[in-house]
């Protein structure tokens, strides 16, 4: 695989371009010898009435110089292709393709099988000629016909107009199946065909849907809906292929990143038990004096919501500027455990705890202004987030948290300092997290004007593989015992009130008419809570603690 291929995606041979296929993605390190237990890391993962295989080699089919189109390869005896594979050709081929077969022991119970063969197929897209007698190295797009009772799961890609075998698929019962949606496009076929990549609708913790890796089509002639086809979905509540205890400390052993902190940051992170050790207090609505805090947070109220009748403070003595800037030889990442896709992946959120929040720097143009008041609070909990296959243990992507958003970024794209950890690059003063060094605006990159989020490489960097904590893993039930701090559900900051904006308002004085109103608009759409000084709420009330990470 790999390497040059002439492939024309015209409508006729003249002007063919040499289209260069991707590289296949690997690891800078083989993968250990993960430690037995259950299913994890076996290969083969049981959904309920199928037994699911993760292919990750794949055979070319047909490309253009857009995006390549793939079969899985090796499938092993007894399995079945559900649908082809599509990815853009400027990056490293990393993807996976999902195959299935009946459970033995559900091939004598169930009324109706699990698995069908398409009763044909449609031609959904191709850039063939009507008029050329040779179209055989046209690209076609099919779409198989499922028996009543019966979805389709992916598409069919040919090289030449003949239509695919029955055997080349195969559709799956309705009541196995969970929707899916579209939400990063592939390539547009000359303007007309819109390939996507997919995920379930029902993600998170109790989300049952697994993406089989198969791509949507999307034509003139489909409606939306029709094109997003469906995924597979989990119907055995044990999630045997979920990692255990010692398999969990070996990835995170294995993968955990190590986080740098820019150059000229001032708030460090630190543990959370030594901000309570150092004078953190516990302050309740109406009452003058806040209460030290114990060690492990015991004394702090447990459960209910953030009605905001508690808040915790920095210390109120000569400590507190020495609280402020935290402690990176105490500091420690918090490790929540939890099933992705149905089971089929885990995540690892890795929570980081900084005792205060710096005030941010603003860019309009070429200039850029240090505040002294937005975007600072106290208390300020970031994270980032490792998906890895349970399948086999290898690493899949990295969700980057970033203010009021993120991204998951595939393991193709990101930088490694050692082994197989990757880097992390947490933002001067807001600790935003990030993949690569630079500047980062949250605002209006074009215009270059927005808050600045500057990351590099410096000395100040913790080591997640080793500077950790697993506080949360619901799956192994009380194998893991949750902190006391982390029931903790009100905000780890006071809330104070005052006209920050005004700070923004100052600077926009000074620029020409112009480009103020463009540069006031952005500032305007901005999050709110970069101009209020309140302290966040801790991990388990933020929605990615059950839910999926927002993209």
């Amino acid at each position: 695989m790999g390497g040059w291929s002439w492939l024309c995606c015209g409508r006729s041979n003249a002007g063919c371009d040499a289209v260069r296929l991707p590289e296949p993605f690997h690891l800078p390190a083989p993968l250990p010898q993960w430690p037995q237990g259950g299913d994890f890391a076996k290969g083969t993962i049981c959904i309920g009435e199928l037994d699911v295989v993760n292919i990750t080699k794949f055979r070319s089919i047909w490309s253009c110089p857009g995006a390549s189109f793939y079969e899985p390869g090796g499938v092993p005896d007894g399995f079945h292709c559900l649908g082809h594979y599509a990815q853009q050709n400027d990056r490293p081929l990393q993807g996976f393709l999902l195959v299935a077969r009946e459970v033995a022991s559900h091939l004598l119970t169930s009324i109706k099988p699990a698995l069908e063969k398409p009763l044909d197929y449609s031609l959904v897209w191709t850039n063939a000629g009507l008029n050329e007698d040779d179209n055989s190295e046209c690209g076609c797009v099919w779409l198989p016909s499922p028996p009543n009772g019966y979805k389709a799961l992916g598409y069919v890609v040919t090289k030449g107009p003949k239509k695919p075998s029955l055997e080349a698929v195969r559709c799956v019962r309705d009541d196995l199946t969970d929707t899916c949606k579209s939400f990063r496009s592939i390539v547009n076929l000359e303007n007309v065909c819109q390939i996507w990549k997919t995920r379930p609708c029902h993600r998170g913790v109790r989300g049952h849907g697994i993406p089989v890796g198969t791509f949507a089509c999307e034509t003139e002639s489909t409606e939306s809906e029709e094109s997003i086809l469906p995924c597979l979905k989990n119907l055995d509540s044990n999630l045997k292929a979920m990692p255990n205890l010692e398999q969990i400390n070996a990835l995170i052993k294995h993968y955990g990143p190590t986080v740098f902190f820019h150059p000229q940051e001032t708030y460090l992170p630190s543990s959370v038990s030594w901000f309570f050790e150092n004078g953190a207090t516990l302050h309740k609505k109406d009452i003058k004096m806040g209460d030290v805090i114990l060690p492990g947070g015991s004394n702090l109220p447990a459960g209910g919501t953030n009605d905001g009748e508690y808040w915790i403070d920095l210390p109120d003595d000569d400590r507190n500027e020495y609280v402020k800037v935290g402690n990176l030889k105490s500091a420690e990442l918090y490790a929540h455990v939890k099933p992705a896709h149905g089971g089929t992946f885990t995540d690892i959120a890795m929570w980081v705890f900084c005792p205060f929040n710096g005030p941010a720097t603003i860019k309009v143009g070429f200039a850029s202004f240090a505040l002294q008041k937005v975007g600072r609070h106290i208390g300020d909990w970031e994270h980032f987030t490792l998906r890895v296959s349970n399948f086999s243990g290898e690493l899949s992507s990295i969700y980057f948290s970033q203010h009021s958003g993120g991204e998951w970024v595939d393991a193709c794209n990101l930088e490694f300092v050692s082994g197989n950890k990757a880097i992390m690059y947490s933002s001067r003063n807001g600790h935003a997290s990030y993949p690569h060094p630079g500047c980062y605006l949250m605002g209006s990159e074009k215009l270059g004007v927005g808050v600045r989020n500057d990351v590099a490489r410096s000395d100040f960097s913790v080591d997640s593989s080793t500077q950790y904590k697993i506080i949360s893993a619901g799956h192994l039930g009380g194998a893991v015992v949750e902190p006391c701090w982390l029931q903790y559900m009100r905000e780890w900051g006071p809330k104070i009130t005052y006209n920050s904006r005004s700070e923004i308002d100052t600077v926009l004085s000074f620029l020409p008419f112009f480009l103020r109103f463009t540069a006031e608009a952005i500032f305007n759409s901005l999050p709110e809570e970069l101009y209020e000084e309140e302290g966040p709420t801790g991990p388990k009330e933020k929605n990615n603690w059950e839910g999926d990470e927002r993209g």
